[in-house]
């Protein structure tokens, strides 16, 4: 095999598709990535037996053939090479000779054959939607998805199509975050997606993606997101029935201004570390929240105007789940919906249902 390429375009491919090789293996060929030039075009490929990432590169093609390359060593090579023209050449024993400008490198590569293929993906339908939409969708839910090994299906994000609405939702026993979208899809469709595949598609999502295409299969979901096609496992299992968890009523109702919150939350936060955990009170009232903190390290109180109905409300609040919550909301105002000190709370933008979080509330001391 032998090609010549950009550097840049390539050093480009090699980040991308790294990040689905996996870092031990009892597969070696796994901690590689596999070149293949053919059809005068260069391919690339990482896969970790969870989640695949192939790509394509334009390169002047002379010689048509394949290898795995140790995945870290190549990347850490081509970073380093002097011109914008690389030249990459392999022999029979499977070494692989790497040249730019007056630098060369010889490395030891592995065969193809060693490297096992990539599932298929067979489904009929094609499902689009818009690559910024879906980016921030995964961004605003993402946060809530379980890290603990108790439920697997908390491990990832449900994706759920139903007559041109698309949700995402996320659990973990401690919050709740669902993000809904119209699509051009019509049919009926869900699938689990692991918490990894979904960092990969945001991190593949860029700013100028105009659409992403997705095919589910009975155990592989298939996306192409501009010149990367990314294959991913779903997560086997029944995800749990988050509608019913969602409050259909609620006795008190807050508007309140996202900074402020955020800021009054950050403040009662200094009296906290991982060592000294206390639920931070918070206090609905006439027109204001009050928040308290007190802890070993001290005492805090601040408070704010806001738009407040119903009933008053005094509760307690991890502050990593409420901050998450607040940060990704991502908008000016947001409603808080409540139903006493031991119910989940419901915080929803100032208008519409685009988002929904629910997190719930720590018991006070004296609650």
């Amino acid at each position: 095999m032998k090609f010549i390429c950009s550097r840049q375009k390539l050093n480009e491919a090699v980040n991308n598709v790294q990040r689905a090789v996996s870092s031990k293996s009892t597969i070696p060929a796994l901690e590689g990535i596999l070149l293949k030039a053919h059809n005068g075009r260069l391919t690339l490929c990482g896969y970790d037996l969870e989640i695949g990432i192939t790509t394509d590169m334009d390169a002047d093609i002379y010689t048509e053939g394949a290898i795995v390359v140790a995945a870290k060593l190549f990347s850490d090579i081509i970073k380093k090479m002097p011109e914008d023209r690389i030249s990459i050449e392999t022999d029979e024993k499977f070494v692989i000779y790497i040249t730019s400008g007056k630098v060369d490198y010889k490395i030891v590569g592995m065969s193809d054959n060693e490297y096992p293929e990539l599932p298929a993906v067979n489904a009929a339908e094609t499902i689009g939607i818009d690559g910024t939409t879906l980016k921030s969708m995964i961004r605003q839910t993402m946060y809530a998805v379980s890290d603990k090994d108790e439920n697997p299906t908390q491990k990832g994000s449900l994706f759920e199509m139903t007559d041109t609405t698309f949700k995402i939702v996320s659990v973990d026993g401690y919050r709740l975050a669902v993000r809904t979208e119209k699509i051009p899809y019509n049919g009926e469709k869900s699938f689990i997606v692991p918490k990894k595949s979904l960092q990969e598609m945001m991190n593949l999502i860029a700013d100028d993606t105009k659409a992403v295409s997705m095919k589910a299969g009975g155990r592989h979901l298939l996306l192409r997101i501009d010149n990367y096609t990314l294959i991913t496992r779903i997560i086997e299992g029944e995800f749990m029935n988050y509608k019913a968890t969602i409050p259909s009523a609620y006795a008190t109702e807050a508007k309140v201004n996202t900074r402020k919150f955020t800021n009054t939350i950050e403040r009662m936060s200094l009296l906290l570390t991982e060592r000294v955990k206390t639920p931070i009170k918070c206090c609905f009232e006439n027109d204001s929240v009050k928040t308290f903190c007190n802890t070993s390290r001290g005492e805090a109180y601040d408070e704010f105007e806001a738009e407040i109905q119903g009933e008053y409300v005094e509760i307690g609040f991890d502050n990593k789940y409420i901050l998450d919550a607040l940060k990704f909301a991502e908008t000016d105002e947001i409603r808080i919906r409540m139903n006493g000190a031991l119910k989940p709370i419901v915080i929803l933008p100032s208008e519409g249902e685009d988002f929904i979080f629910l997190v719930m509330p720590v018991r006070l001391r004296n609650g």
